[in-house]
């Protein structure tokens, strides 16, 4: 009993410590977390009913956090309903992320709309001019160390396995995985 309560401090410690470091004043609806959830920047963050972030009994639950970025004043990040995200999960946007209803992501996973930094070698110091935005349609499955890259679209009731790395986008109902993704197999509807 005493090494539960015990616990329970030492997460509601953590993440009592990091509240300075949000800034962002733009946010509509709440959310539930078992680790520390920092929300920055300029934009809109949205979050629907049933959010919840970080997994007590998984792996970087006791030194990592969530990190939510609406960098830009026009930047819009949209999460729905029935969102449940593991440890060391990172958003950051210039444009707009959607992540719709009943999707699962796994630890250390990351999502942006943006390259951050113009690809053109003479202007490498400035933003980059055309971010994309993402979405994730409902009922998505998102494993761990997934990287998801600007412009994609993830196809509702899709699963994307450990590790990938996603650059393009990807229909509905299907396994996708490796660096770059591919389709691995397509799932009975």
């Amino acid at each position: 009993m005493i090494k539960g309560i015990l616990i329970h401090v030492f997460y509601f410690v953590r993440k009592c410590c990091f509240i300075p470091f949000s800034n962002n004043k733009n946010i509509k609806g709440v959310f539930k977390s078992n680790q520390p959830v920092v929300l920055r920047g300029e934009g809109q963050i949205n979050f629907g009913k049933n959010i919840n972030f970080g997994v007590v009994n998984s792996p970087l639950s006791c030194n990592t956090y969530t990190y939510i970025e609406a960098r830009a004043i026009n930047s819009c990040i949209v999460l729905g309903d029935n969102i449940h995200v593991n440890n060391a999960f990172s958003i950051v946007s210039e444009k707009k992320v959607i992540i719709k209803n009943n999707v699962l992501i796994g630890y250390n996973c990351s999502i942006s709309d943006s390259n951050f930094h113009d690809l053109d070698i003479n202007k490498r110091g400035q933003t980059d001019p055309i971010p994309k935005e993402v979405i994730i349609e409902n009922n998505v499955f998102i494993g761990n160390n997934v990287t998801i890259l600007k412009g994609v679209v993830i196809g509702e009731n899709s699963v994307v396995a450990t590790g990938a790395v996603v650059t393009k986008s990807f229909p509905e109902n299907v396994v996708i995985g490796g660096c770059p993704a591919k389709i691995i197999s397509k799932l009975d509807s």
